[in-house]
């Protein structure tokens, strides 16, 4: 069978790197791809937004399923276009993509279910969204309604942040995505990433992550992408695991059917673990970056067949086998981001990095130029390690981190604190 895989990142990398290691696969291609994928997969230079370039990719390679990685095609209706084409496609359609494409509607959802979440209020016009703010305690958060690449999110610890972020939202600062803005009460716990794999009926769990949003150390700075993540989460228990299906993600799935929007792909709920038990912080409609990135090593299953199940809408799996193996990534980023950055220098070493400690190096903002690679992007690698425990897998990862020479990029030197300050605990059995 050959698989078309759709989008250019680190998680993009990760799910081909696993894809590519089933026996159902004939030729693996990805569009555009990036340095890293170029190893495992044929790639093919277009802009996802070209639906028709897409259909016409698919069409040439004879694709036997495609697999959407990134939310912005799905929400502009991307797995529609190729399934009205005829083609097998992983991912949901544009309106079920609403979970991700508007924090409104899935506000509205979680409402109509009783899903936990947080209390919340809709905006479009700045003056009501300050009145409001008024009469709540601080801190508060505020986000623009539509998608920000995960940084339309802020969180104001005084009244005057509240209006500010609220003037720079309608001023435009995330563009159309804050033209209409939710702001809602803010939770205190620690966070955490399910994801859930679902035809719109049945529900197949997989595993969780934690990841660390902000750029400095200490979780501290802007908040990014991603600068790195660890499988599974210590706090995600069999108990914690139990709630968040039965409060958060059946009746997701089951709200969504009832209204007609079946939901086919991936859910990736992201979590607050209050003391209230698990609340739901917002939705994507695509694996997570850099989770996957942790998650597809720690895989021991076929992925494919999964994923065919999923797009026929005959998911029939009840369980995925995964190894008891910690896994961690830690991202390497262009010196300045999450702000401005240098596109075009040389990073070295990333053969090196894997030879010499076993790691796996999941590119997201790579390429070529002159025969050598370059970074294209603001995350450009993901240093992927597993062990025995969270320990060993930090050490091995920044073991390969540091054969990598790349004067241009930096990382966090903390990705996984809390799960190891959870190892370093003396047990109470």
């Amino acid at each position: 069978m050959n698989i078309l895989v759709i989008g250019s990142g680190g998680r993009e990398h990760a799910l081909a790197w696993k894809i590519a290691q089933s026996p159902l696969v004939t030729r693996l291609i990805c569009a555009p791809g990036n340095a890293g994928m170029a190893e495992v997969a044929a790639c093919v230079p277009l802009d996802p937004s070209d639906h028709d370039a897409v259909v016409a990719l698919a069409r040439a390679e004879d694709a036997g399923l495609v697999v959407i990685g990134p939310e912005q095609p799905l929400i502009e209706g991307l797995a529609d276009r190729l399934e009205a084409e005829g083609f097998l496609t992983f991912g949901p359609s544009k309106v079920a993509a609403q979970l991700e494409g508007s924090k409104a509607f899935t506000k509205e959802l979680c409402r109509k279910m009783e899903i936990s979440t947080a209390a919340y209020e809709q905006f479009s016009d700045a003056e009501a969204a300050k009145d409001y703010l008024r009469t709540q305690k601080m801190p508060i958060v505020i986000k623009a309604d539509g998608i920000a690449a995960g940084k339309g999110v802020i969180i104001a610890e005084t009244l005057d942040e509240a209006k500010a972020a609220v003037d720079e939202m309608f001023g435009g600062k995330f563009g159309e995505a804050g033209a209409s803005i939710v702001i809602e009460e803010f939770m205190e716990g620690e966070e955490a990433s399910f994801f859930a794999l679902t035809d719109g009926a049945g529900i197949l769990p997989l595993a969780t992550a934690q990841d660390h949003k902000r750029v400095g150390e200490g979780d501290v700075g802007p908040n990014t992408g991603g600068m790195g993540a660890y499988s599974p989460a210590p706090v995600m228990t069999e108990e914690m695991i139990a709630a968040t299906m039965t409060r958060i993600i059946e009746p997701t799935v089951r709200g969504l059917a009832d209204a007609g929007i079946p939901y086919r792909g991936v859910l990736y709920a992201g979590l607050m673990i209050t003391d209230e038990g698990p609340k739901l912080i917002e939705y994507n409609a695509r694996f997570g970056d850099p989770e996957t990135q942790v998650m597809m090593p720690r895989l021991t299953s076929d992925l494919v067949p999964v994923l065919l199940e999923i797009a026929k809408g005959e998911l029939s799996a009840t369980a995925l086998d995964w190894t008891d193996d910690a896994a961690v990534t830690v991202v390497m980023a262009s010196n300045g981001y999450p702000g401005s950055y240098e596109k075009g220098t040389v990073i070295e070493g990333v053969k090196e990095a894997t030879d010499q400690t076993g790691a796996v190096v999941f590119h997201a903002g790579t390429g070529t130029k002159d025969g050598k690679l370059v970074a294209t992007g603001g995350r450009v690698l993901n240093v992927t390690a597993r062990g025995a425990s969270v320990t060993e897998a930090i050490e091995t990862a920044y073991q390969a981190v540091d054969h990598i020479n790349w004067p241009g990029g930096f990382c966090r030197r903390d990705i996984g604190w809390r799960a190891l300050e959870r190892e370093a605990a003396p047990s109470l059995d």
